[in-house]
């Protein structure tokens, strides 16, 4: 018989607990009863002691308990967590297909694994942990990891600020295997050097495959100007698919180095890469090019910040919709959690407004299915995507 300490949480809590969220907050608990450390297990109840959910404990994080199963069946075991990492695997073989070999394999709550991200790239698999105590039980999903791909290198990329957080030290290194850091993917029939010790994040957005072909399938004979382009793939992807010419624009001398390699490896001389302030650039372009795309970083990462955010999102949108011509096109993003889908098209609207333009949607979009968006969880849907005339 399993023995947890347990956690009372408000009304407010259970209801969002009960509608699929898997998180409570440290004034969501009321009571605790039993000693434990954080990164143990505790159950979680409610104020008439109904039994909601188990979880891991954390007292340093605002996030006070992850809910990692609401089945009071299941046990924690190394079983459990290697059941957890099939179901995730075997999902992605599925909805993935012959893109199985390049795309996120664990996606933290989305996959029932809290705050652990895994992309594969090839033979290679790169981790963030995120979560106190999912690091404590990396070993059992690590080795399950190896197991169902066969892949030969897991790299950790310990370096994100929300690790202090969790009482997590910052540290990168390799887990399993070795390499030199770059290993070379197929993206859209494309090639790319996915430096993947010191490229943002994991190394390369896999969020933006299929968003990549969308816009790429537009391009053909067009001139594209590819803003924060990072590591070159909507550029690549555009020249691939015969864009007249392609500029490529991003602030950062380190990722126009990567886009580079990867023009490279695809032996593509059409691609005409520029260092600069997107919000510069946009400022001072000529109006010459038939089709923008817009992919920024993140412009906010809390509520509080929202609103300056929008003011970014719709300056660089304005701008781009008055350098194209009437009938061009506008690809363009937010990967915010908190500039939500409706804060992000009446942004839109507004922009299109200032710039006496009308906005023609061609396509709505979010992530791909190996980002999976988990209903009751609004943090997993966060990559919103539009497609536009012009006119």
């Amino acid at each position: 018989m399993r023995i947890y300490p347990k956690f009372t949480i408000s009304k407010k809590s259970e209801k969002t607990i009960r509608a699929g969220h898997r998180w409570v907050y440290g004034d969501e608990v009321l009571s605790v009863e039993g000693d434990y450390r954080s990164g143990d297990i505790a159950d979680v109840v409610s104020q008439s002691g109904k039994w909601l959910g188990a979880g891991f404990i954390n007292d340093i994080s605002k996030i006070r308990v992850r809910i990692l199963s609401r089945n009071p069946n299941d046990r924690f075991d190394e079983a459990f967590w290697r059941r957890r990492v099939k179901y995730a695997v075997d999902y992605r073989r599925k909805v993935m297909g012959e893109d199985f070999e390049c795309c996120r394999l664990i996606f933290g709550e989305a996959d029932g694994i809290p705050g652990l991200t895994v992309d594969r790239f090839s033979n290679v698999l790169v981790s963030e942990v995120l979560c106190l105590g999912t690091d404590k039980v990396k070993a059992a999903i690590y080795d399950e990891l190896i197991k169902q791909t066969g892949c030969g290198i897991i790299y950790e990329r310990g370096d994100n600020a929300l690790r202090d957080k969790e009482g997590l030290e910052r540290r990168c290194g390799f887990a399993f295997g070795d390499g030199d850091g770059h290993v070379i993917i197929t993206e859209n029939g494309l090639k790319f050097d996915v430096d993947y010790i010191n490229g943002q994040k994991t190394g390369f957005f896999l969020d933006q495959k299929y968003n990549r072909a969308a816009v790429a399938r537009l391009a053909g004979g067009m001139r594209v100007l590819d803003c924060f382009t990072h590591s070159g793939a909507f550029a690549l992807n555009c020249a691939a698919a015969g864009a007249s010419e392609v500029t490529a624009v991003d602030i950062s001398a380190s990722a126009l180095e990567s886009a580079r390699r990867s023009a490279a490896v695809n032996g593509m001389d059409n691609v005409r890469f520029i260092q600069a302030d997107v919000f510069d650039f946009l400022s001072s372009a000529e109006r010459n090019y038939d089709l923008i795309i817009l992919d920024p970083p993140a412009f906010t990462k809390s509520n509080s910040t929202v609103s300056s955010a929008a003011r970014g999102y719709k300056e660089i949108n304005f701008k781009a919709m008055k350098l194209l011509h009437r009938g061009g096109y506008l690809a363009t993003c937010s990967c915010s959690h908190f500039m939500t889908d409706s804060l992000f098209r009446q942004m839109l609207s507004e922009a299109a407004a200032d710039a006496d333009v009308s906005l023609r949607q061609i396509e709505a979009r979010q992530q791909g299915p190996d980002h999976p968006v988990l209903w009751g969880v609004p943090e997993t849907e966060y990559l919103k995507f539009y497609i536009f005339q012009i006119v």
